[in-house]
């Protein structure tokens, strides 16, 4: 074990008390962009102060680097990623596909995190040996990524693909073209989804570390396999691909790349 559930359920906890209070109220809503729009609101602040509180109560030496406040101790070994409400646009929507993420990379390298969505009770997470889904009455289960292994067979989600451009927006129409069903626009959601065996690939281009290091071991731990475009690792962001079995990556992966 890296990380004891414990520690992550009470980061996901501490957060919940600031965000699902302010869900679907009407909340002053700013935005980060001069041009264009990137709203962040006090949900997502005062969810990262609190995620921030207990990694300084829980472990004082660690570092983090959060999407609100920045970075401490960055240099450290282990650091803490936080992405208070992944699917801000969601949020201000009342849309409950929204989530809290915190990872912790070791080395740079993601080892456990938790995706929590308080509204629906769900807390997909990886401690480092395995990935679970606790929710409520319901329990906990091991999660485990389907066996899709064709195209044909499988489920594609993304946020939307306008923010596909050039010839990366004419690989996903063929990639789109091949699978079987395409959903979008529910973020840290789809990530989940996959881990959880409901879906197959996720595709997402010009992530921020935030969006992503927390969901790489809860995927990894359920089987599935998650690399940047060029198959690398992703932890640091940009152009993300998500598979549930080696088959599927691969072929994705080829798509993107012609």
């Amino acid at each position: 074990m890296i990380i004891n559930p414990e520690t992550l359920k009470k980061m996901a906890a501490a957060a919940a008390r600031e965000t699902l209070p302010r869900f679907r109220q009407f909340n002053e809503i700013d935005n980060k962009y001069t041009v264009g729009f990137d709203p962040v609101t006090e949900a997502d602040r005062a969810a990262e102060r609190a995620i921030r509180a207990v990694i300084k109560s829980e472990f004082p030496s660690h570092g983090i680097i959060g999407e609100e406040y920045g970075s401490e101790n960055e240099n450290n070994s282990h650091i803490w990623i936080i992405d208070p409400i992944d699917g801000t646009r969601a949020f201000i929507s009342g849309l409950p596909v929204w989530g809290t993420l915190a990872g912790l990379t070791i080395d740079g390298v993601a080892q456990a995190g938790f995706m929590s969505q308080p509204f629906t009770g769900e807390l997909y997470y990886s401690d480092g040996i395995g990935s679970y889904l606790e929710h409520g009455e319901h329990g906990k289960r091991v999660l485990a990524t389907k066996q899709t292994r064709e195209l044909c067979d499988a489920t594609l989600f993304t946020t939307t693909p306008e923010l596909f451009k050039d010839k990366k927006k004419e690989n996903f129409e063929i990639l789109r073209g091949q699978v079987r069903l395409t959903r979008y626009g529910v973020d840290c959601y789809a990530f989940a989804m996959l881990a959880a065996g409901f879906a197959d690939i996720v595709v997402e281009t010009g992530l921020q570390a935030y969006d992503i290091a927390a969901l790489i071991p809860i995927i990894e731990k359920a089987g599935g396999i998650v690399t940047t475009f060029e198959g690398s690792r992703a932890e640091n962001g940009g152009d993300i691909i998500a598979a549930a079995t080696p088959e599927l990556h691969a072929a994705t992966l080829k798509i993107l790349n012609q």
